[in-house]
């Protein structure tokens, strides 16, 4: 797309999709690169990157006991010094959780409703 378009493709989003974004997660074990896959990359001072995150809380939905989030949130670093420089990069997916981890997560979400409590997943961290 041209720069002309995609302004105006962009103009015309409704700030509700950020609510009903569903990215298609990652498969359980996938090897390889990432870079085809749905996913999230925003870089530059932490107080940009807080404010493009908290557009983006739907998200954390997806860290449940079928799905989490794969995240990195770290400072930048010159590639040839190594140094730290005065920037961030943050990464988010969403990848499938195996087999066996739905089956365990799905018993304790099981256990928690009986008890009349609620799983949450972000708290738990």
């Amino acid at each position: 797309m041209k720069k002309k378009e995609m302004l105006e493709h962009w103009n015309t989003l409704d700030a509700k999709t950020a609510e009903t974004v569903s990215p298609c997660p990652v498969v359980y074990k996938h090897e390889g690169s990432t870079y085809d896959e749905d996913g999230i990359r925003l870089t530059g001072s932490k107080a940009f990157i807080d404010s493009i995150l908290a557009v983006l809380k739907p998200l954390l939905r997806y860290e449940n006991g079928t799905t989490r989030l794969q995240v990195v949130y770290k400072q930048s670093t010159d590639r040839k010094t190594g140094l730290p420089l005065n920037s961030f990069n943050c990464y988010i997916q969403v990848h499938e959780r195996g087999g066996q981890a739905q089956q365990m997560n799905a018993f304790v979400e099981g256990a928690y409703k009986r008890s009349g409590k609620q799983l949450d997943y972000i708290g738990q961290l």
